[in-house]
């Protein structure tokens, strides 16, 4: 399975064309030019890394621009013609869509569906699929080809003159064009019998069989108990185990090599029939391919991110894959917002910023039923935000179908190292982070920490500063590190940094009132040694040295 496609840019022109296509496919992302191209879902600085870093990591190319400077950039990476993504160019005004390369991953169906979306034609020159109307490399979903270099040769037979018959349950064969003769040489042979591809036959396997595991079974035992069968090892649509296995590692390593889902059932009355059992492994096999998804529950899934600052380039890949794969978001509406666009298919759960552990209870229930959930944060979200609140909520509950659940905490750039980052290394030494909030603390414990903290000399991060109901506790929190700090001590302010309304200001703590700062203001306090050097424009960078002399 692919990752979702990228739309790539280079000038502002094709971003109406860009956007089209991402209706066809919303959880596709348009990156566009850093410099050149405003309005889309991320930024890039070279074109040429861009695009085959993306064609590395299997990700299809959809491309606005000239499809030569498409090909000539990933001329080096084109060693395995089966191990292709999708790439294809566009035109910027959308007149002309050329699939390049991915052949067996499914360009020329890109290729149709978005010309179909532009109102133009697909510039589609594969042979078998003109002469054919469609790709005999590429069988639908639930069937699986066996051999993909004879079937290379038996597409190129059928080019030079052949006739073929099918033999075997192929309904998607039934409309195409192709030579069909009964007393034809070339056969397409559908079967889960497991067997070499002749010469003259295309082979190829419907999935239609379930291995229930019900003891220790790596993928070689379970490759032999297919063997054993006299089945095909692609004729495997699913392994199947009971729900007590649900955190079994081995299992899900196992069902990760053969490249199948795991998937985990209590009630077997509607399994097909069993085929053959053979040493804690039950193989049943259905008359035709089956929806696995059909079939028990997979593990479920709760992932918490974090967004970062909120500029998209801020943002680690794997928080991006991980609201791609999410079938449900839970978070603070805004913050759901910044994670979007969404898919049909997604369901968001917007919920106030004050209901945290609520909001963790759901995410438990949803993700023990089989569902990806995403819970959503700003920043970091170990740092006062989601990902205590999820374990808190796990730790109250202890519930059994909870602890099932595959929970998992992806970081991201925290409101301190963010605005700290953007002044210079104000936390280049040694620093603490304080929420001035009193809403799950007693206000003197906030105080003490303050107290110790100024006093150890520490450079210091106040989160949840003021807000219309806690409007009083940052000035007492100044007066406390002023017994420690003298009043030229360095303060900065960042306010919705990473956002485009972002603002940073330099001052000091004899400077400082609260009337500066408001609720999404991150304040950093500087230690003693905390010092400015010029930019060369006018304005200073902050830093903390890493010594003390």
């Amino acid at each position: 399975m692919h990752n979702p496609p990228a739309i790539v840019l280079l000038g502002n022109g094709g971003l109406p064309v860009a956007r089209s296509i991402q209706a066809l496919y919303p959880q596709a992302r348009i990156l566009g030019l850093a410099g050149r191209v405003e309005g889309a879902d991320g930024a890039y600085a070279e074109f040429g890394d861009t695009l085959r870093e993306l064609y590395r990591t299997d990700t299809p190319i959809i491309a606005l621009c000239a499809a030569g400077i498409v090909i000539r950039t990933l001329a080096p990476l084109l060693a395995s013609k089966g191990a292709e993504p999708p790439v294809l160019a566009v035109a910027e005004d959308g007149s002309a869509v050329v699939p390049l390369l991915g052949g067996l991953g499914g360009v020329n169906r890109m290729a149709r569906e978005i010309a179909a979306a532009l109102e133009v034609a697909p510039a589609i020159t594969t042979s078998g699929e003109l002469r054919f109307g469609t790709c005999l490399l590429e069988p639908p979903a639930g069937f699986a080809l066996a051999d993909i270099e004879q079937g290379k040769r038996f597409v190129s037979d059928l080019l030079g003159g052949q006739t073929v018959r099918v033999q075997g349950e192929a309904p998607w064969l039934d409309d195409v064009r192709l030579p069909l003769a009964d007393e034809a040489q070339r056969v397409i042979h559908v079967t889960a019998q497991a067997r070499a591809a002749a010469r003259d036959e295309l082979l190829i396997h419907p999935r239609v069989t379930i291995a229930r595991i019900d003891g220790e079974a790596s993928a070689q035992a379970v490759r032999q108990a297919l063997t054993d069968a006299g089945l095909a090892p692609l004729s495997l649509a699913c392994l199947l185990a009971d729900r007590s296995r649900m955190v079994d590692s081995g299992l899900a390593a196992t069902a990760v090599e053969l490249g199948v889902p795991l998937r985990f059932i209590t009630d077997e009355t509607a399994l097909p029939p069993l085929h053959q059992q053979v040493a804690g492994i039950r193989l049943h096999l259905a008359n035709e391919p089956l929806d696995t998804a059909l079939i028990g529950q997979p593990r479920g899934r709760l992932t918490v991110i974090g967004l970062g600052p909120g500029a998209a380039e801020f943002m680690v890949p794997a928080t991006r894959q991980a609201l791609d794969e999410a079938e449900d978001l839970l978070g603070y509406e805004t913050y759901i917002r910044m994670a979007g666009p969404l898919r049909p298919d997604q369901v968001a759960h917007c919920t106030d910023n004050r209901e945290e552990l609520q909001r963790a209870r759901h995410a438990f229930e949803l993700a023990a039923s089989g569902r990806r959930v995403v819970v959503v944060s700003s920043g970091d979200p170990g740092v006062f935000a989601m990902a205590a609140a999820v374990l808190e909520a796990l730790d109250e509950s202890r519930d059994p179908e909870w602890l099932q659940v595959e929970l998992q905490v992806f970081p991201g750039v925290s409101a301190a190292l963010a605005t700290a980052a953007k002044a210079g290394a104000p936390l280049g030494h040694d620093f603490c982070l304080i929420s001035l909030s009193d809403n799950l603390k007693p206000w003197d414990v906030i105080e003490d920490r303050l107290d110790h903290a100024a006093a150890a000399d520490f450079a210091m991060a106040f989160y949840n500063p003021i807000s219309r109901a806690r409007p009083w506790q940052l000035g007492r929190a100044l007066e406390i590190v002023a017994r420690h700090r003298k009043p030229e001590t360095l303060v900065v302010l960042g306010r919705d940094i990473g956002r485009p309304a972002e603002k940073l200001t330099l001052t000091t703590l004899g400077e400082l009132t609260p009337e500066q700062v408001d609720m999404r203001t991150l304040v950093i306090i500087g230690s003693s040694l905390t010092r400015r050097v010029p930019k060369g424009n006018g304005e200073d960078w902050v830093y903390t040295p890493r010594w003390y002399r």
